[in-house]
């Protein structure tokens, strides 16, 4: 009697027990993996920017402050571009207090929630709703919120500075631990094609997410739509969560766009078609296209992806999801047991056409 051979499918149940185990050691463990994944993946794009500082003679540890130096401010000026408009618009609040209130007696009006027409809105909504308890909360974990916020981004930076100083080195330690010619030469490439996808993807999707937040500023500004830097900057940042971003993106400022022009019906029109169309054209179908074409990756398994990711980690998760993608399908296309599952998370057509990258790295 022929003996059947069950070793495959023994393999494939343990990776899938193992999928399962690792999704819920992320989720328990997710305080420690965000920065640090956070951390590789800043470092990947900070490399080649290192590298190339090399070639006017500046020492690797010297390049690798000054790109840490030069994220920083970066980061502290958007920071500061983000307090700015929040400050504006507390400024312009009173100019907008009678449409709130006349927003919220509606509201108020539909769930029969006591409304006061001589209070203001403020008083209505500390009274009404219970905002004091939520307002002391907000603040208690606002200022918890920000120690840990420091506190990651002090330990990202140390993650970034001692992964590039130990990134440099990587080549001979690999060629060390891995004498043989065959499967050092291997790990080398993928550890640069990661690096060069993941470089590429955020390239593809600040590019894409600049002209998204460019284009709405642009409306917004020339139908008169007051903080249009600011719906430009939420068009730009939302952008980086594919298609839930748009979405918000698309009703915060839609929803702004009806609480200053009603009852103008067309500039509400306006404001709404023109965010929709640019979120619509170049989030769903020039970037899912563009970064298909590129990364090799199917959209829907981006879309199931960032799903996945974002039940996870949160905001946070959404935002890392696609370039944790990449890295796997990397590993798997270059692992001969793993390769059926690249080729699923991969673009179907582009696999087919195109010839196999890795041929000269498999064995004869």
């Amino acid at each position: 009697m022929e003996e059947k051979n069950y070793s495959k499918g023994i393999f494939y149940i343990l990776l899938f027990a193992s999928i399962i185990l690792s999704t819920v050691i992320l989720k328990i463990t997710s305080s420690f993996f965000i920065p640090l994944t956070i951390a590789l993946l800043l470092s990947f794009v900070f490399y080649p920017f290192v590298k190339n500082l090399t070639k006017f003679h500046i020492p690797w540890s010297v390049g690798i402050i000054i790109i840490v130096i030069l994220a920083a401010a970066i980061f502290f000026a958007i920071g500061n571009l983000i307090v700015t408009s929040c400050r504006t618009i507390l400024n312009a609040y009173p100019k907008y207090e009678a449409r709130f209130s006349t927003v919220y007696s509606m509201i108020a009006e539909a769930f029969h929630i006591p409304f006061d027409e001589n209070s203001s809105l403020i008083v209505n909504l500390w009274n009404s709703l219970g905002v004091r308890t939520f307002l002391q909360n907000l603040a208690f974990t606002a200022s918890n919120y920000m120690l840990y916020t420091l506190k990651v981004i002090f330990v990202i930076a140390l993650f970034i500075v001692f992964f590039l100083i130990e990134i440099r080195g990587m080549k001979e330690k690999v060629k060390t631990a891995f004498p043989e010619e065959h499967l050092s030469r291997k790990i080398m490439f993928m550890i640069t094609k990661t690096i060069a996808e993941v470089t590429r993807y955020i390239s593809i999707k600040f590019l894409v997410s600049f002209f998204t937040g460019l284009l709405v500023f642009i409306f917004c500004f020339a139908i008169g739509l007051d903080f249009a830097i600011i719906w430009g900057f939420l068009a730009f940042l939302l952008n980086f969560i594919p298609t839930f971003g748009s979405i918000l993106s698309w009703a915060l400022t839609t929803g702004f766009a009806v609480l200053q022009f009603y009852p103008s019906l067309g500039k509400i029109l306006y404001v709404g078609i023109a965010v929709l169309a640019v979120n619509f054209i170049l989030g769903n179908i020039i970037e899912p296209r563009w970064e298909g074409s590129d990364l090799g990756i199917s959209p829907f398994i981006i879309l199931v992806t960032l799903s996945l990711w974002g039940w996870l980690w949160g905001f946070i998760g959404m935002i890392l999801a696609v370039p944790i993608l990449v890295i796997l399908k990397i590993i798997c296309e270059n692992i001969g047991f793993l390769n059926s599952i690249g080729i699923l998370l991969g673009n179907k057509t582009k696999f087919k056409n195109k010839k196999n990258p890795f041929g000269f790295l498999k064995g004869k």
